[in-house]
């Protein structure tokens, strides 16, 4: 609608904004709050966590590890880590510090292997270790958890990891590897969310082990989940690309079905439809969805006091869109906030030990894989 009709259609301007507010209409765009500052680059960098003295680990595509601190740009390369399948959307994934790091100095990652002409995701546990000459290395490392099965395709990994609040269980999340009824399959893990223990065990009392499914499982129904993260009131979040259109963000509950393939807000991309989640299907329906797509890539909870508006935020890296997706939260409910342009894919998003948001662009189809800070404009 031409903005010279604003002022003559007040009402139906009103009435069209609040339409699918949280499906097809996008945020409206806003000035930058803040300022971007660029502190380094890597090689296609996946994901980051910061270590309780500053530092931060950072993970390549190609399957490198980077020990980084931000106070002097050094980079020390990571020992230890296992063989990577880096083809297609295959690499080295995420990165997470044991929730007793402080004592046990574990570092959870994720990666994509090949094993027996199939691939799949992995989830290993290695101790972080610093020698006195600065050689740095994850020893022991272990993988303690597959994904099942490993498949043939290079696609829809996912690997996100995230610690329960109280530190008791690892949520892992599974890709449907462009397989399409993985999701639904009781037996597979694949297009699921799982609950572990820490030692990679399928946690006791999951929701739908009793009926038949593999006893990892927590929910299922999804696609791609790339990213997955708790918000201060022990609700787990999730977003997930959608097909050709449909992206999501789910509050996950244990033992639902989020649809996948059997519902989505997006068409496959050869045009066949895919109903539309509808109430009464059967099916937990996104809080938020995108179409056109902005496909999502790393999720982060915002909690600190750098950009206290922002509070009780998710915040998402956008691939195809380019941006920085902001998606406020209010109890079980999310609506659409913010969308800034960042002239660059963005592959993770980090709430820093200094509460500033830190991105990593994805290094790739013209981004330069630059980590950046934000902090407040002004």
């Amino acid at each position: 609608m031409r903005r010279s009709l604003a002022t003559t259609l007040p009402l139906i301007l009103i009435a069209c904004s609040a339409q699918n507010a949280t499906g097809q209409n996008a945020a409206a765009p806003t000035d930058k709050p803040f300022k971007t500052s660029v502190i380094a680059d890597f090689d296609a960098p996946w994901a980051m966590t910061f270590l309780p003295d500053g530092r931060a680990l950072v993970t390549e595509k190609k399957g490198e590890m980077i020990l980084f601190d931000p106070k002097n740009g050094t980079k020390i390369p990571v020992g230890g880590i296992p063989a990577v399948d880096s083809a297609g959307q295959g690499g080295l994934m995420d990165v997470v510090l044991s929730p007793s790091f402080a004592k046990d100095k574990a570092v959870y990652f994720s990666f994509s292997e090949a094993r027996g002409g199939v691939k799949g995701v992995a989830l290993a546990r290695g101790a972080f270790r610093q020698a006195s000459d600065g050689a740095t290395a994850l020893e022991g490392v272990t993988v303690i958890f597959r994904a099942t099965p490993y498949v043939e395709g290079d696609g829809h990994y996912s690997g996100r990891i995230a610690f329960s609040p109280d530190g008791k269980y690892l949520f892992f999340t599974n890709g449907e590897r462009q397989k399409f009824d993985p999701a639904q399959d009781p037996k597979a893990t694949l297009g699921k969310v799982l609950r572990l223990n820490l030692d990679g065990t399928p946690a006791a009392g999951n929701p739908l082990a009793a009926k038949g499914f593999h006893p990892a499982v927590w929910s299922y129904g999804h696609r791609n989940l790339l990213g997955i993260a708790f918000d201060k009131d022990g609700r787990l979040w999730e977003q997930e690309m959608g097909p050709k259109g449909g992206d999501e963000v789910n509050l996950i509950k244990p033992g639902l079905n989020y649809g996948y393939p059997k519902v989505s807000n997006g068409s496959h991309y050869d045009g066949r439809d895919i109903p539309d989640h509808a109430p009464g299907d059967g099916f937990e329906a996104p809080k938020v969805w995108w179409n056109p797509v902005i496909s999502p890539a790393g999720l982060a909870y915002y909690s600190g006091d750098l950009f206290p508006q922002w509070k009780n935020s998710l915040f998402i890296g956008g691939l195809s869109s380019q941006s920085l997706v902001r998606v406020k939260l209010n109890g079980e409910s999310a609506s659409k906030a913010d969308q800034w342009d960042m002239g660059a894919r963005i592959r993770e998003v980090e709430q820093g030990p200094d509460a500033a948001l830190w991105l990593l662009e994805d290094g790739g189809r013209g981004s330069q894989g630059r980590l950046l800070r934000l902090t407040p404009a002004g």
